[in-house]
C-alpha cells in the first residue's frame, strides 16, 4: 500500500462516522438532486476561438449577460489589511484574456506538436463546477452552494472575498475585486477583500428552461449543455471516436464540465504553462490544464480543513438564512 492509501483509509477509519454525517449534510445542503443534473461538453475539435471576430463570441455572450453584476467598487480601495495590496480589476473591465470579476469564460489560445505537426488548439475556461467542489466545502463563510442542476455558486451579496475558494479551488477560477462587498459595510480596514467571481452556468437561465449564454452564442456547437450522464458518456463516445481523450471526467474527482481533444491534455497543458513563463504571465486567472487533478478533500491535509471549516461555515449560512427571511417578512409587511 503507498503513502497516499494509507493516508486515505486511516483517515477515513479514524472518522468514519463524522465523514458519512458531514457527507450527507453537504449533500443536502447543495440542493442538487441527481435526476437535474447539468453537464457540458466543450468540443475542442471545433472549437477555434472565434478567430474572425475580435472577441470569441461565448466570452462577449457571458459578458453582455452578466455585466449588470460586474463590481462597481469604492475608490480609492483601501489595501487588505495587514497587507499591503489588493486586487483590483475595475480599470481592466474590457480584458477578456484570462479569468477576472468581468470576465468569467475566455478562450485559451496555444499551438502543440501532435503526431509530427503543429496545431492551434482553442480552449474555452471557466468554472469546471465539479461535483465534491472544494472551494464549496472550504468556504469559511459558507456563502458557495450548488443549484439544483449542479452549478457552483457563489452569493455575491455575502462574499467577504476572503479568496479561500480560489486557493482551495485546483484551477484558481474565482477571481476578487476589492472596494465592494458586505465586508465594506462591516470591517473595511480588518476584514475580507472584496467578492468573489465566476461561471454560475447560467443558472437563471438553467431555471427558466433556457440554455446558457454561451452555448447559444458559439456558432460552431463547439459547446453543449445536458443532463450530466448523458454529457458524460457523449463526450466519451466522442472522444472513441477520434481516439482523443477527455477532461473532467476524473479530474478533481469529477466535474460536471468534460473537454474532449485529439490532443492529449498532457501537452495543452504544457503549451499553456510554456507561453506563460515566455510571457513572465504571473497574474492570475490563466488556469492550468493538469491531467488528473486529484481533490484536495480526498487527502488528510483537505480533510481536516473541511471538518474545521463545516462548523463555521454551517454557523454562517444559518445566519444568512436566519437574515434573508427576516429581510423578506419585512419586505411582505411593508408591501401590506
Amino acid at each position: 500500500m503507498d503513502r497516499r492509501s494509507f493516508i486515505k483509509r486511516a483517515t477515513a477509519a479514524a472518522a468514519a462516522a463524522s465523514v458519512v454525517t458531514a457527507k450527507q449534510k453537504w449533500v443536502l445542503a447543495s440542493g442538487a438532486e441527481e435526476s437535474k443534473q447539468i453537464g457540458s461538453i466543450i468540443d475542442l475539435t471545433k472549437c477555434d476561438g472565434c478567430e474572425y471576430e475580435g472577441t470569441p463570441l461565448c466570452v462577449k455572450a457571458c459578458k453582455t449577460k452578466n455585466a449588470d453584476r460586474f463590481p462597481q467598487p469604492e475608490k480609492p480601495i483601501k489595501d487588505y489589511w495587514p497587507r499591503t495590496h489588493h486586487e483590483d480589476w475595475s480599470d481592466e473591465q474590457d480584458l477578456t484574456n484570462r479569468l477576472t470579476p468581468y470576465n468569467w469564460t475566455f478562450v485559451e489560445q496555444v499551438e502543440v506538436e501532435h503526431n509530427g505537426e503543429m496545431r492551434k488548439v482553442s480552449v474555452p475556461r471557466r468554472c469546471m463546477h465539479c461535483d465534491d467542489a472544494t472551494c464549496q466545502k472550504l468556504c469559511p463563510f459558507g456563502v458557495i452552494h450548488k443549484s439544483e442542476h449542479g452549478a457552483v455558486t457563489i452569493d455575491e451579496d455575502f462574499c467577504m472575498g476572503g479568496a479561500k475558494c480560489r486557493s482551495a479551488c485546483p484551477w484558481d477560477i474565482p477571481q476578487r475585486q476589492a472596494g465592494v462587498g458586505l465586508y465594506m459595510n462591516l470591517a473595511p480596514d480588518l476584514a475580507g477583500g472584496g467578492v468573489m467571481y465566476k461561471c454560475d452556468m447560467c443558472t437563471d437561465l438553467l431555471e427558466a428552461g433556457k440554455k446558457p449564454a454561451c452555448e447559444t452564442a458559439c456558432p460552431r456547437d463547439a459547446i453543449t449543455f445536458g443532463p450530466l450522464n448523458d454529457m458524460r458518456q457523449e463526450a466519451r463516445r466522442l472522444a472513441n471516436e477520434i481516439g482523443g481523450y477527455v477532461y473532467g471526467d476524473e479530474e478533481n474527482g469529477g466535474t460536471h464540465t468534460f473537454y474532449v481533444s485529439e490532443v492529449p491534455f498532457e501537452k495543452i497543458n504544457q503549451a499553456i504553462m510554456a507561453d506563460k513563463e515566455a510571457l513572465q504571465d504571473k497574474r492570475p486567472g490563466r488556469p492550468h490544464m493538469k491531467p488528473d487533478v486529484e481533490n484536495l478533500l480526498d487527502t488528510a491535509h483537505g480533510f481536516t480543513l473541511a471538518m474545521i471549516v463545516a462548523p463555521v461555515a454551517g454557523a454562517a449560512a444559518a445566519g444568512i438564512t436566519a437574515y434573508k427571511t427576516l429581510k423578506g417578512e419585512k419586505e411582505e409587511q411593508a408591501d401590506e
